[in-house]
């Protein structure tokens, strides 16, 4: 084996170095390639636009809509404190039960929050609305379709695009040949 001396490994070194920022800088702009993707980006916009509604919307739900909804039904609190004690802890006291959900739960009893999944239902319905608007809207301005319209294939029954001259699943036409051609 060949022995390098100050020289040979001074070049050796320095070959290995730019191999290692040849590397790096091939994965960074790989990187940037795929970051700034048409795709990646409305992606992303997507993302946060959709983190932004679902704030908005649970605000919306929690500190507007079931306030007076809770005064309108005969709740006598808050939806998200409404509860159902399923076996109660140590301290449970016949007369006045518990007075909120905490202090069921610090007591140790088996409690069914319903009030939580309500509220976390209408923020999903709510959520979905507003998306669905939000939608409508883009396709309304850019003609591009977002909101995919389908319908039942007439032979097996599957869902297909309201444009599709044929079923992608079961290839029959969707112009009526095959009765056309049944019929002769």
């Amino acid at each position: 084996m060949p022995r390098l001396d100050d020289h040979g490994l001074e070049d050796e070194e320095h070959r290995l170095l730019e191999e290692g920022r040849q590397k790096v800088k091939s994965l960074w702009e790989g990187f940037i390639d795929f970051a700034l993707q048409g795709n990646i980006l409305e992606i992303a916009f997507g993302l946060i636009l959709a983190s932004v509604f679902t704030s908005l919307v649970s605000s919306f739900v929690t500190d507007i809509l079931l306030p007076p909804l809770s005064i309108i039904l005969p709740l006598n609190k808050n939806l998200e404190e409404k509860f159902a004690v399923l076996k109660a802890g140590p301290h449970f006291q016949k007369q006045h039960g518990y007075n909120t959900l905490k202090l069921a739960q610090e007591d140790g009893a088996v409690v069914m929050a319903y009030g939580f999944f309500l509220n976390k239902l209408i923020n999903f319905l709510g959520i979905g609305l507003a998306l669905y608007g939000l939608a409508g809207l883009y396709q309304l301005v850019s003609h591009d379709p977002i909101i995919k319209h389908t319908h039942k294939c007439k032979y097996c029954r599957k869902q297909i695009s309201v444009n599709a001259k044929r079923c992608v699943n079961c290839t029959s036409w969707q112009d009526g040949r095959e009765e056309r051609i049944a019929g002769l």
